[in-house]
């Protein structure tokens, strides 16, 4: 099949709140009254973000899901994305799922989709994303404030817990597993949440490195330190049920790709973020707070200061066998 055939074939899709779609040299996209575009990129590369033999449909659902992630961490409304593949071959028999997958995500977040690239090469999936903000209202991670709260959405760790699965490194439940897999291959965006939290929260960030990475991450941005306390952190019962507890320490606060909000708040809107929390069907819980003392310290249930074999994943390091 040529490049347009695929094209035409597996992602035309009729266009909800686009000037102009696909089939022109570029989309013409118009923003709401009063809103500013939030714009993100990420890339999957196969072999380093997935395995190539990945179920079809769950890697287009999540090749979508963490670009919405990231339209989520900044409190953003998703309604536009590009999509751009290297493939060794146009296989349809992998196409189709994969395609299926990615319009079934976005359908339920009601994006369109509005151009991209096909060429062959390695697998490699490559997202843009635009979404519309208020600009007062945006969770930036330069914006945590002394005496936050630090909260977290769902449970973390499961994701890397499922590739361990996947590498052989772990055996436990097959139920267990198999959860702590699809939480891997098919992660939830937690755009409700972030659309509850704009203007709410102050600062905000997606768990795709890990915890103590991710954190960071808003802690640097803003000159700030934090408390983490380890028995705060939300367990799964997958988790629970495996019988590695230091594993599953250090998944939870140095495992990626749970793409669960991490965000901040100042301590008198606690009810005011759970009712947030309440109307996005979605969990979330205290897990440290915003100090002036820089660094991040994880503090056990005892008091004692806890350290970490790594804090995230780094694409750069010396980990050619880890995936994000």
């Amino acid at each position: 099949m040529s490049e347009f055939d695929l094209i035409r074939q597996f992602f035309t899709h009729p266009h909800r709140h686009t000037v102009l779609g696909v089939g022109d040299d570029a989309a013409l996209i118009q923003p709401r009254p009063g809103k500013v575009i939030a714009v993100s990129s990420d890339m999957l590369v196969a072999g380093r973000h997935f395995f190539p033999d990945t179920d079809p449909y769950r890697l287009g659902r999540k090749t979508l899901a963490v670009n919405l992630s990231d339209m989520a961490a900044m409190g953003a409304e998703p309604r536009w994305a590009t999509l751009s593949i290297a493939m060794p071959s146009a296989d349809t028999q992998w196409l189709q799922p994969f395609a299926q997958g990615f319009f079934d995500e976005a359908q339920v977040h009601d994006v369109d989709w509005v151009g991209g690239d096909t060429t062959s090469g390695p697998l490699n999936l490559s997202v843009t994303i635009m979404g519309e903000i208020s600009a007062d209202q945006a969770m930036r991670r330069d914006a945590a404030k002394l005496g936050d709260d630090i909260w977290v959405s769902g449970t973390i760790g499961d994701a890397a817990m499922g590739l361990a699965v996947l590498k052989n490194q772990v055996r436990f439940g097959s139920e267990d597993q198999d959860y702590c897999v699809r939480r891997l291959e098919q992660p939830t965006a937690r755009v409700d949440l972030g659309l509850q939290l704009a203007g709410l929260a102050h600062s905000a960030i997606d768990l795709s490195d890990g915890l103590m990475a991710d954190l960071g991450h808003i802690l640097k941005a803003s000159g700030m330190g934090a408390d983490l306390y380890l028995a705060q952190l939300p367990m799964s019962a997958a988790l629970k049920n495996c019988p590695y507890p230091a594993q599953v320490s250090e998944v939870m606060l140095s495992g990626g790709d749970d793409y669960e909000l991490c965000f901040t708040a100042s301590a008198d809107s606690e009810e005011a973020i759970n009712e947030a929390a309440r109307v996005a069907h979605t969990p979330v819980i205290k897990i440290g707070k915003v100090v002036s003392t820089l660094g991040l310290r994880v503090i056990d249930a005892n008091g004692n200061l806890v350290i970490a074999k790594r804090r995230g994943f780094d694409h750069f390091a010396q980990q050619s066998a880890q995936q994000q």
